[in-house]
């Protein structure tokens, strides 16, 4: 979905059922002012240009002009009381579409952020967080825009640019050798993950030629003997299952070359923003 398709569709969420009652009861029609966003936490920011893009449209909706200007930038560390961002034009335009900018900026900063947690947890070893296709419907794009711009990497981004062989797979084909032959005849140029939650399934899916080993919910020792035997062919490795910020460096220094954490797209925690008009006509409506 486009980033215009999507942030019509969040409109549409506050205008379907008609303007915004609130507003025009309180704000005189000529009122024109300036709004910052306001970081209420620290952070990591991401999704600002959105945030710029919802004005923008929001404002063309309602046949108005918003303006949004740039203060920080993605990827940027905020802390409280920081300006992210500075909207001017109708205040009418900017109430209405306070909310819908609002809730991508901190949906998008909340993956940032907590990417960035896990970036930091991982600084000094060779391993890189990355993320999943665990995120919420329609804003993929976003969400993995976002990981980038907290630090992380990401994984594919649908199901044909990459093969990951899971375990439903296996015992569809019958084996980790079957499937993946299964899926190298179907797209010979492809790459190819197999999931292993063994040592001994491990071996196989090297032994058939696995690109990349994602390591299931493996036990410290399991993922340093899994890790030896990928180094030795060549093939990198991903741990996956279950992991939290208090173990990354432990399974970073097992030698794998990727975290992939779903948490980060699925999980995260909104990033507290707000927005305060700073600004506005003084005209008032008539006693």
């Amino acid at each position: 979905m486009s980033v215009e398709r999507l942030i019509d569709t969040a409109l549409d969420e506050d205008l379907a059922l008609g303007p915004d009652v609130t507003t025009l009861s309180t704000v005189p029609p000529d009122a024109v002012g300036t709004a910052d966003v306001v970081a209420r936490q620290a952070g990591v920011v991401a999704g600002v240009n959105v945030a710029v893009a919802v004005a923008r449209q929001a404002g063309r909706r309602l046949g108005v002009e918003l303006e949004a200007a740039v203060v920080r930038n993605d990827g940027d560390r905020v802390a409280p009381g920081d300006v992210v961002l500075t909207v001017s034009g109708p205040v009418r335009g900017i109430l209405t579409a306070e909310r819908t900018l609002l809730n991508f900026l901190g949906q998008l900063s909340g993956v940032a952020t907590a990417t960035r947690q896990w970036a930091d947890a991982l600084a000094g070893t060779t391993a890189r967080v990355r993320d999943t296709r665990k995120t919420v419907p329609g804003m993929r794009a976003l969400q993995k825009a976002a990981v980038v711009a907290g630090g992380g990497v990401n994984h594919r981004m649908a199901l044909g640019d990459a093969a990951l062989i899971k375990d439903n797979h296996v015992a569809a084909a019958g084996s980790v050798g079957a499937a993946f032959r299964a899926v190298r005849a179907a797209s010979p140029a492809i790459p190819i993950e197999v999931e292993c939650d063994t040592v001994g399934q491990v071996r196989e899916a090297v032994a058939a030629g696995a690109d990349l080993i994602l390591l299931d919910n493996m036990t410290l020792d399991e993922l340093r003997e899994s890790v030896a035997i990928c180094r030795d062919a060549g093939v990198r490795t991903e741990a996956s299952g279950g992991l939290t910020l208090a173990d990354a460096a432990q399974v970073a220094a097992t030698g794998v070359d990727f975290i992939a954490v779903g948490a980060l797209t699925h999980s995260a925690p909104v990033l507290d923003l707000g927005l305060d008009l700073i600004t506005g006509s003084p005209e008032r409506f008539p006693e």
